[in-house]
């Protein structure tokens, strides 16, 4: 017996399984409920049968014309559409009716049964009648042949180059390991200091990712507005900023299930282009709906991906698994299984019908359920591996679907960013950025915050932007009524605290910080300020400020004063502090630019000195008129802009291009007042996110830094990736030389 023969034997035997289970399935059910009657077993099986008929020959039909309905209803239309056939049926057998609500339920009843029972008996959903019939459609429709090969680019959100290689030798990707024994190398890359989704996916589809500092931030410009990567309205505008039209892309391209577009012209789940009606248009959407019990089975998906998380609650707290996030919260349960069962399974089936309809040059799709799982179960838990091994099983898919179309597609699998493990910095030191920042300021200083998770994909959607809208709100009020008035009073109080100046520096000021940074650039002032720079123990001072400022200008006989007198009241000064993952950003909105070191000591003269020395701090960043950019950690001290330590090399820990990577972030336009980074434990190596999470990204330590780049044999890369838009650099090369050599 070949073994052709054997497996058809095998498909009539499940066949045949499948068949008899969902008919007694069904059977036994409609017993129990109402709005149907079915006299026998018999007449059940005729049902099933005649549905399953109507369906095979007229559902590809069906489903064409009513595309959009389906679209919009989730595809719940289609069980709308499916009574329609139900109730024509029964109108031909004797004895058998349907009325009401079950016209809708009776059919979602079907789906799921069949949808269970295929899965229990592992039947191959891609290899269904439907399937096979839209595959034969789509290739009629497409039939043009593009002449050139195209390029799907497959990110696994979050999944490091460190975890990926132990995922390999575990045996949990076969397909990729697969891959990288016959056709592709394995490389990895380093992200820029903001090591999350927003900044990477910014670099790699767009090539520019400039003035993005984190997954939030305030912009003070734009009346401190609070900017978040993954708000719908505020991704349509980091877009707009960083896009030239010459994206990843924007060569004939589609985009699915990422932040930006990539200038593709097509785009499917994009956060950037929601709202867009040509999302819903997008024949892309047939493949996914062209079985009309799709959505049953991603529903059972769904369900079996809830109880994967209540098991692992259990487990983590049975096991004393550390560290363990307390509580996930309920949301959560919805948040994890849409982004890894909804977002795969809907990204999965648009991928496979774009490779049987050949059309679009490039596609970038991005999976992004382990980063969820990741955040909250641990980066290299089981329930991670869990996930890799769900998506591994989607690459085969796709793998399948290419050697079944009729166009040559190339595949490249990589990722944006790694995550870094830990235990969360308020359950590690016992307090919270916001309440550490809080007790570090004078007391009435309002304080807002956002330390919850930057990448809970679904939630954040809903509760963020209530939240921003009513900060902003009590902040554009508060700027409204006193902005002026407040610069104004800084000012003067600032004035004051000048005593005197030695008569023969003839300067008129408005502003006495202007006279630092005048008194900094003459000559003959040269030497106070060579002074300053060579004290370096100034800056671990608790004196305050302008106490210190003295202490210098008496030690060189000149003639300059500046007053101990606090320049800033407490109702003055107001705060937002922001995370993204185990980097900090400190904002003072009363300040219509970027704050100073002086103007922070003399206003909060324990802040910076109480941030730097706290253990679970790594170095945190400021810009200053007498020093330049400096970068402090306990009693060191880093000058950016010269590259010279004073004490311990303490930014060493964070990785050879830490340096680069804190001179480009200085130059953004909406850089922090106070730029935060946690410490980093290269024993344990470990991370402390400012968000409850336990793997977390975003800023620098650990493997978040390290993504990885699976690529084609036949692409050459000899230099080492160092920031996303040099990913990009690197796909757009390649791309282009393939179809040069065409």
């Amino acid at each position: 017996m070949t073994n052709t023969i054997r497996e058809d034997i095998k498909q009539i035997i499940k066949f045949s399984i499948y068949l008899i289970l969902e008919v007694s399935i069904f059977f036994l059910i409609t017993k129990t409920i109402g709005g149907i009657r079915i006299p026998n077993f018999e007449t059940a099986f005729i049902i099933i049968i005649l549905l399953s008929l109507v369906n095979a020959i007229l559902w590809p039909i069906l489903s064409y014309f009513s595309l959009r309905f389906i679209v919009l209803t989730l595809g719940f239309g289609t069980f709308l559409i499916d009574g329609m056939l139900l109730y024509i049926i029964s109108l031909f057998i004797p004895n058998v009716y349907i009325e009401g609500i079950s016209l809708f339920s009776i059919p979602l009843l079907i789906g799921l049964i069949s949808s269970l029972v295929s899965l229990i008996l592992n039947i191959d959903d891609d290899a269904s009648y439907y399937h096979i019939i839209l595959e034969k459609e789509m290739k009629v429709i497409h039939s043009k042949s593009a002449g050139k090969e195209g390029f799907i680019f497959l990110e696994i959100d979050g999944l490091s180059y460190s975890t990926l290689k132990k995922a390999l030798d575990n045996e949990d990707m076969p397909t990729l390991s697969r891959w990288l024994e016959e056709t592709h190398k394995l490389t990895e890359w380093e992200t820029d200091l903001s090591s999350q989704t927003s900044s990477s996916q910014a670099g790699i589809l767009h090539g520019n990712n400039n003035n993005i500092p984190a997954f939030r931030w305030v912009e003070k410009s734009n009346n401190n507005r609070i900017i978040s990567s993954n708000g719908i309205d505020n991704s349509k505008l980091i877009e707009k900023r960083i896009s030239n039209g010459k994206g990843l892309l924007s060569n004939n391209g589609a985009s699915r299930s990422n932040l930006f577009s990539g200038d593709a012209k097509d785009h499917i789940l994009t956060f950037s282009k929601f709202y867009n009606s040509s999302s819903i248009k997008s024949n892309s959407w047939y493949y996914l709906y062209s079985k009309p019990y799709v959505i049953t089975r991603i529903l059972i998906l769904f369900i079996f991906d809830i109880i994967m998380e209540l098991l692992s609650r259990i487990r983590h707290l049975f096991k004393n698994i550390q560290p363990r996030i307390k509580w996930r919260g309920l949301a959560y349960y919805i948040a994890r299984a849409g982004s890894n069962v909804f977002m795969r399974e809907a990204t999965t089936f648009t991928i496979i019908g774009d490779i049987f309809a050949g059309q679009y040059n490039v596609i970038y799709a991005t999976y992004m359920g382990y980063d969820e799982i990741a955040h909250h179960s641990g980066v290299e838990d089981y329930d991670a591996f869990y996930a890799l091994r769900q998506i591994d099983k989607q690459f085969k898919r796709l793998e399948k679907a290419i050697e079944k179309s009729n166009r040559d597609y190339k595949i490249i699998v990589l990722s944006d960013h790694g995550q870094s493990k830990g235990f969360t910095f308020k359950e590690k030191f016992g307090i919270s950025l916001n309440d550490l920042v809080k007790d570090l300021l004078p007391k009435n200083i309002s304080i807002h915050s956002i330390l919850h998770s930057n990448d809970d994909h679904f939630r954040e959607k809903y509760s963020l932007k209530p939240y921003v809208e009513e900060n902003i709100e009590k902040i554009d009020k508060r700027i409204t009524n006193r902005i002026d008035n407040t610069k104004e009073k800084i000012d003067n109080t600032i004035d004051n605290t000048f005593e005197r100046i030695d008569n023969n520096i003839d300067i008129n000021f408005s502003n006495s910080w202007d006279r630092i940074v005048d008194l900094k650039n003459k000559a003959k002032d040269s030497e106070y300020f060579e002074k300053l720079r060579s004290e370096n123990g100034f800056l671990n001072s608790d004196e305050p400020f302008s106490v210190r400022l003295n202490n210098i200008s008496n030690e060189l006989n000149l003639n300059i004063k500046f007053s101990n007198k606090t320049t800033v009241s407490d109702d003055i000064a107001q705060t937002i502090v922001l995370s993204s993952g185990n980097l900090g950003l400190i904002y003072f909105t009363d300040w219509s630019s970027r704050m100073t070191y002086e103007q922070i000591e003399d206003a909060f003269p324990r802040l910076l000195n109480g941030l730097a020395h706290h253990e679970g701090i790594g170095f945190i960043m400021v810009k200053s008129d007498i020093y330049d950019t400096i970068v402090l950690s306990n009693d060191d001290v880093f000058y950016l802009d010269r590259e010279e330590y004073y004490g311990n090399h303490f930014l060493d820990k964070f990785g050879k291009n830490i340096i680069k990577k804190l001179k480009r972030t200085d130059k953004f336009g909406h850089v922090p007042d106070i730029l935060v980074n946690s410490e980093y434990d290269m024993d344990n190596d470990e991370v402390y996110a400012f968000e409850e999470l336990i793997g977390s990204h975003g800023g620098a330590g650990g493997n978040q830094q390290y993504p990885f780049i699976l690529y084609p044999n036949s692409w050459n890369l000899e230099e080492e990736i160092l920031g996303a838009e040099n990913v990009y650099k690197f796909f757009k090369r390649e791309i282009e030389k393939s179809w040069d050599e065409k």
